[in-house]
């Protein structure tokens, strides 16, 4: 369990482990804090996002939908490996997941089956939608799997978390999917190469 870094921190700790970063519009106070506590924080979580070209997927992240405020995540990572910053604090990524899953996580062990839909996990994961339209086919290119392992490796190093903080939405939220194409299993094993 930790205080959630400065914006000004996590960008410093993004810029550190090598990653290409855009900042959109004024992302360091672009949040849902009105509507809840920002922490404390306990891992990192990644999604696809259903969507397909960069400058779309970045702007619905950012802005969200009438059902759904935006930001919808910290980061939005796209086919080129970049990483486009588009909030910071409370976003809207994570929704109602298992309580379970949130303490196998805390205390960085195998993570159970979810099964439940108890807990918010707004306030406590960083989260990462990664540009793909998740149907299964939809390739992956080489930069956008490293740059997924950067920024999660990256906020594991500041935090002092291992590859065990970082999880994908379908491990946290019954019903969830994403991030379909990879594994959590082989993108947690490349973090912990990464943060040796």
């Amino acid at each position: 369990m930790a205080s959630p870094m400065s914006a000004a921190s996590f960008l410093d700790v993004l810029k550190g482990e090598g990653l290409d970063l855009v900042e959109v519009g004024d992302w360091r106070h672009h949040n849902r804090n009105p509507q809840g506590a920002w922490g404390p924080v306990n891992g990192v979580m990644i999604h696809h996002t259903a969507t397909s070209g960069a400058a779309a997927t970045v702007d619905v992240c950012r802005k969200g939908n009438a059902g759904l405020p935006g930001p919808l995540c910290h980061g939005v990572i796209t086919k080129d490996g970049r990483v486009h910053l588009v909030g910071y604090g409370r976003a809207n990524h994570a929704g109602l997941g298992d309580d379970e899953v949130l303490r196998a996580v805390i205390a960085e062990k195998a993570l159970p089956h979810d099964n439940e839909a108890v807990v918010d996990g707004n306030p406590r994961f960083y989260g990462f939608e990664c540009e793909n339209l998740g149907d299964g086919e939809d390739p992956w290119p080489k930069a956008q799997l490293e740059a997924i392992e950067r920024a999660a490796a990256a906020i594991c190093r500041h935090h002092g978390w291992s590859e065990r903080s970082v999880i994908g939405h379908l491990e946290w939220q019954p019903g969830k999917i994403d991030p379909r194409g990879f594994t959590m299993a082989a993108m947690r094993t490349r973090i912990k190469e990464r943060l040796k």
